[in-house]
């Protein structure tokens, strides 16, 4: 089961960072909300124009760098020299004095370079497919600063060299952009996924079975899921209640590989399955992250500034593609809850 982002049609305007002290003006490509598709074979270019005051730079070069980083803690700590921050990719070039003058433009940077005149430079990256894309995870209702996830930051700065570590560039000679990496759902929705099960029970000889499956691969933020449910229950127990689970499953790969599961949807019905008898129903079910505001560390997508957001898509990557960072997928479980002499329960996992 995946939730993904529908894929939407916007126009495409420059994005603006401020001015730092009128020597550096940073200027992207993209469309207003900063939003770099993954297709998963591919991803779109990061591409910009820097504007550079040569005056006053005092013999230093402009850099650009293009960073996904995972931050694990507070942006506090920092400041006593813990830093909470670890980069999973960067890559630098130096947009001035220009290494190569007659690199290929993209047509936005043409009309970029037109407004900005004679002291703009171009810059573009290319990210790898292995990226994660952007996520974060949800903070405590007495948590503040910026949460913990997966985040991607355009920079531009002054320095004598791209990457020293005897220089200390300060904040005056900086300017930078936060963007998002997302992926958009495929356009073919497959069939979706099918599981069951069949539990015995002790003192019966006869088993319950049961069948779960659901009725496309991918859904979009806000569908609801449609369950459909097969028992057969042979034994001479009573099937009292239908339990249906949406659990969200974040693998945090970083240092080591950690997975955390958290029930965003649970619904339960109180259908009853009699002793020797069959049983069929379609349910539905509606994960929405406004039901889930106050569960602490929950994956949501990236957002810039205070925007809305949605629980985190699933990610998709290819399969000989090692990843770090943040990945999500999403788990529908069915639980049976049985009676005679104490509760059983059967559990389907459909993924």
């Amino acid at each position: 089961y995946s939730f993904i982002l529908k894929k939407k049609n916007c126009n495409r305007f420059p994005k603006i960072s401020d001015e730092t002290w009128k020597r550096l003006t940073l200027s992207l490509g993209n469309g207003l909300s900063r939003d770099f598709v993954d297709n998963v074979d591919s991803v779109e270019v990061v591409d910009g124009v820097v504007k550079v005051d040569p005056s006053g730079l005092d013999g230093k070069k402009v850099f650009v760098y293009l960073a996904c980083a995972f931050r694990y803690g507070s942006e506090d700590l920092d400041v006593i020299g813990l830093s909470c921050r670890k980069d999973i990719w960067i890559n630098r070039v130096q947009v001035y004095p220009p290494t190569d003058g007659n690199a290929t433009k993209s047509p936005m940077q043409e009309s970029l370079l037109k407004k900005v005149g004679e002291q703009g430079y171009p810059f573009a990256f290319q990210m790898p497919t292995n990226l994660p894309c952007s996520v974060a995870l949800q903070p405590g209702p007495n948590d503040s600063g910026k949460a913990c996830g997966v985040d991607f930051e355009v920079k531009a700065y002054i320095a004598n060299e791209a990457n020293s570590a005897d220089e200390t560039i300060v904040k005056k000679d900086t300017c930078r952009l936060m963007i998002r990496k997302i992926q958009f759902a495929p356009t073919k929705n497959n069939a979706g996924a099918k599981a069951d099960i069949t539990k015995q029970f002790m003192m019966s000889d006869k088993p319950i079975h049961m069948e779960a499956c659901l009725d496309k691969e991918v859904y979009y933020h806000g569908d609801p899921i449609t369950v459909s449910v097969k028992i057969n229950n042979e034994t001479t127990k009573v099937v009292k209640k239908i339990q249906i689970i949406v659990e969200q499953l974040t693998n945090v790969v970083l240092y080591s590989s950690d997975t955390y599961t958290k029930p965003v949807c649970t619904e339960e019905f109180g259908e009853t399955i009699n002793a020797n008898s069959t049983f069929e129903k379609t349910f539905r079910v509606t994960p929405l992250l406004a039901n889930n505001k106050e569960k602490r560390g929950l994956s949501v997508d990236g957002r810039l500034k205070d925007e809305d957001t949605n629980l985190a898509s699933t990610t998709l990557s290819q399969d000989n593609k090692e990843m770090q960072g943040i990945l999500v997928s999403y788990k529908v479980k069915v639980n049976l809850m049985v009676s005679g002499g104490g509760y059983g329960f059967i559990v389907c996992h459909v993924n």
